[in-house]
């Protein structure tokens, strides 16, 4: 997509920011039926991508929020408009190559919302929400036995995600390897609720991360020595802060054991518990799909950098 910013999309840009931003009346007293979390799609004539989005009561009239794109972190909504019907909300780019914030304006009826946006050069998007689901948990009381997710010979368990992308990855010496910035890797399983094991190791500077069920970031990155940060390695990207960072020094092997039920994530890193059962909000960027009810695959970021994994196994729920 174009990053061009033209005299065009100025004026419709200014156009649409004058009409999204006429003055609503705030209702947010009667606003219970929209707080809470909702699943979007947005799509355009060519392109179609999941987001999010989390509206909160502040105070006694102020509607709140946060939001995911097409890539990036959970960022804040400082204010959402709503009259009863319709809502509005802007925020300013992140990882967007433009100026001008994103502004999406849509109604509400019957538990949905649709409405409209706009890319970078101006062109027109539509998107829809519905209600996140609550993915209640249980324990899970007898897990079956590990299963390889990948053998140590090929990929013939996996697809990637772009047919007009690179494909860096590849097997050698019973290894996993993603040479560089390419393609993602996507299991042609999918799953619910299961049990992660994951050996990998990275050279200096390097970063990636592995999508569970395509759609929740848990992030790989050289940080050894760093603070413990939710886009750091360990992380639920943008959502989940470690506990600690217990990673070791880039060029060593290390180990993720990822356990998730329902929205309750459980991760061990190199053998300590750096998330206890918390609750993943929402998809974080990058994800493949939004439906959230529906099983999802497991994914290797692959755009970053290299990567090497020795082991790959999953477990679930047994009988």
């Amino acid at each position: 997509m174009s990053t061009r910013y033209s005299l065009r999309t100025h004026l419709i840009t200014t156009t649409l920011t004058l009409l999204f931003f006429a003055p609503l009346s705030l209702y947010a007293q009667d606003a219970s039926d929209l707080i809470g979390r909702w699943n979007l799609e947005v799509k355009g004539e060519d392109m179609s991508y999941p987001s999010w989005l989390e509206i909160q009561k502040s105070g006694n009239n102020t509607l709140v929020g946060h939001f995911v794109g097409q890539f990036g972190s959970a960022r804040p909504v400082s204010e959402i408009e709503y009259d009863g019907s319709m809502l509005r909300f802007s925020i300013p780019p992140q990882w967007e190559n433009r100026r001008d914030h994103l502004v999406f304006m849509g109604q509400f009826n019957e538990n949905k919302i649709k409405g409209k946006t706009t890319d970078e050069e101006g062109n027109t998007l539509t998107w829809k929400g519905w209600r996140a689901p609550d993915l209640n948990s249980h324990p899970i009381e007898k897990w079956s036995a590990p299963v390889a997710l990948f053998n140590g010979e090929n990929v013939d368990n996996w697809t990637t995600q772009f047919t007009d992308m690179e494909n860096s990855w590849s097997v050698s010496d019973g290894l996993l390897k993603n040479k560089g910035a390419g393609n993602n890797l996507i299991s042609k399983d999918t799953f619910s609720d299961f049990k992660l094991t994951a050996e990998f190791r990275y050279p200096e500077g390097s970063n990636g991360g592995i999508y569970l069920r395509g759609r929740y970031e848990l992030q790989i990155e050289d940080g050894f020595g760093a603070e413990a940060h939710s886009e750091k390695i360990g992380g639920i990207y943008g959502f989940i802060t470690p506990s600690m960072n217990a990673s070791k020094p880039a060029g060593e092997w290390q180990r993720m054991d990822v356990e998730l039920v329902g929205r309750k994530v459980t991760v061990h890193l190199n053998g300590e518990r750096i998330i206890d059962r918390q609750t993943i909000r929402g998809m974080t960027g990058g994800a493949l799909d939004n439906y959230e009810d529906k099983p999802g695959p497991i994914m290797l970021q692959g755009d970053h950098g290299p990567l090497e994994f020795r082991k790959l196994e999953i477990q679930v729920p047994g009988e």
